[in-house]
């Protein structure tokens, strides 16, 4: 790299605090840096990123200095996408538009190689992209996983590294989140998208299986959110039917201490879920009834006003054992609109009525509700850290937190004093207008999971000053 374009590159660097610690700015700068934009790696827990890029750009895998070391274009349907042990990887293919779900959920060696994958929940009509390209019929079907947002292969629980677990590569069972159409007259007389969550055996079997509208009685809804749901909930006309709850993530609970002095509700069998438009945290148990359940009102109990009213969550999760704050609930707590039922002058039918302009990451002591770790910005500054849709935390061994504020493009490690000491904006944008270089999750992975690859060299990234960052003239 010459000395120019290499200077060049170092004062870009800059800009990318001005950029991203206030998103209006975003309207207004149209230059700014991406790829590694901080890195101190004696600070950070070093390791490969796995990110999706924006919408036709397929999945990534970065070393800690941003260098794209490999892209799989052809998963191209739901994520997340997660690198098991060995170097394979998993996730959606083929996107069933217009609906949010893949076709196949597959797993594939390092090679591209397909090893194992799942089809069969639904026989379904084909995905739209494929009658417009003439591969297919109007009335044709195709066999679908219908698979969308999440899924955890056992031996893991969450679908991040942790000392103690790993997921199979060759066996086990697998947890689909999934959709499925149904009438339910207790939720709405109006067709539903329902989240329907199955488990599978290696061979395709399904084992046990939930459905949420089954369930609508134990989510606590008021009257008026029961009414709101009812008569408010939005219709999608291209997919015929209402997403009435969008859940956003299913994972395991996992081996935890709550569970180990007593409290059955948090067996590790337990399935913990997100629902994104109700603002609900809830765990489900093996029988499908609901035994703890966060939201959707913190206004009816003291320990929730403490913890402030989540809003379009994503990615709530027990920290699993090994890792600092094992037991504890990390949540994404994305702000924006959501909820069902607070009537007010700016959603008088009572739907997406709960608002806030900024994000939070929270952690929080699932027994007793209380507030053990935050990260977010106050008062004027609350713009500088807001994603109102995608996004995740993963909490790492050394105790730094991974953050991926997802619609910005963005994902910082900080440490647990809030020192952010490592930094990546996607370069990835799509083809959209206003391009999108949105990330719907990030997962950091060890090393050893990809014995093909060699070590990277990890070299600190240090931004000038801000008042020294000039452009030079061409």
């Amino acid at each position: 790299m010459d000395k120019k374009n290499r200077w060049l590159r170092l004062m870009l660097a800059g800009l990318i605090t001005i950029v991203l610690e206030n998103p209006s700015t975003n309207a207004v700068v149209s230059v700014f840096p991406t790829g590694t934009t901080i890195y101190k790696p004696d600070k950070t827990w070093n390791g490969y990123t796995i990110i999706d890029a924006a919408d036709g750009q397929g999945t990534v895998l970065l070393d800690m200095n941003g260098n794209e070391l490999r892209r799989w274009p052809e998963l191209d349907g739901m994520g997340p996408f997660r690198i098991l042990p060995g170097g394979y990887i998993m996730g959606g293919d083929v996107r069933r538009n217009p609906y949010q779900e893949s076709v196949v959920l597959k797993q594939l060696d390092w090679d591209g190689n397909e090893v194992w994958r799942y089809d069969r929940a639904e026989e379904t009509a084909v995905p739209s992209q494929s009658i417009e390209s003439g591969e297919a019929k109007e009335d044709d079907k195709v066999w679908a996983s219908r698979q969308h947002h999440d899924w955890q292969r056992e031996g893991d629980h969450i679908g991040y590294y942790s000392p103690t677990t790993a997921p199979l590569t060759s066996s086990g069972k697998t947890m689909v989140l999934a959709h499925k159409n149904v009438y339910a007259p207790a939720v709405s007389n109006m067709r539903l998208e329902d989240d329907y969550i199955y488990e599978v055996d290696w061979e395709g079997n399904v084992l046990w299986e939930w459905l949420a509208s089954d369930h609508i009685d134990e989510f606590g809804f008021s009257e008026d959110a029961r009414n709101a749901i009812f008569r408010s909930t939005e219709f999608d006309e291209d997919r015929q039917s209402a997403d009435w709850l969008h859940i956003n993530s299913a994972n395991y609970l996992g081996p935890n201490k709550w569970y180990k002095a007593g409290d059955e509700r948090f067996h590790p069998d337990h399935i913990m879920i997100s629902s994104r438009t109700a603002n609900i945290i809830a765990i489900i148990a093996r029988d499908g009834s609901i035994t703890w359940r966060l939201g959707p009102d913190y206004s009816i109990d003291q320990k929730l006003n403490e913890i402030g009213q989540i809003i379009g969550q994503h990615n709530p999760h027990l920290i699993p054992e090994g890792l600092p704050g094992a037991g504890n609930l990390l949540v994404f707590d994305n702000g924006g609109t959501a909820g069902y039922g607070f009537s007010n002058p700016a959603a008088p039918d009572g739907v997406n009525s709960m608002t806030r302009d900024s994000s939070r990451v929270l952690e929080i002591n699932p027994s007793t509700l209380e507030v053990v770790w935050e990260y977010t910005k106050t008062g004027t500054q609350r713009f500088q850290f807001y994603s109102w849709y995608v996004s995740n935390a993963q909490r790492l061994p050394n105790g730094n937190t991974m953050v991926n504020e997802g619609m910005n493009g963005r994902v910082f490690e900080l440490t647990p004093e809030e020192e952010i000491v490592w930094e990546y904006v996607s370069p990835f944008f799509s083809d959209t207008d206003p391009p999108s270089h949105r990330i719907y999750r990030a997962y950091r992975l060890p090393y050893d999971w990809i014995p093909q690859l060699e070590l990277p060299e990890e070299r600190p990234v240090i931004p000038p000053a801000l008042g020294e960052f000039r452009i030079p003239a061409q």
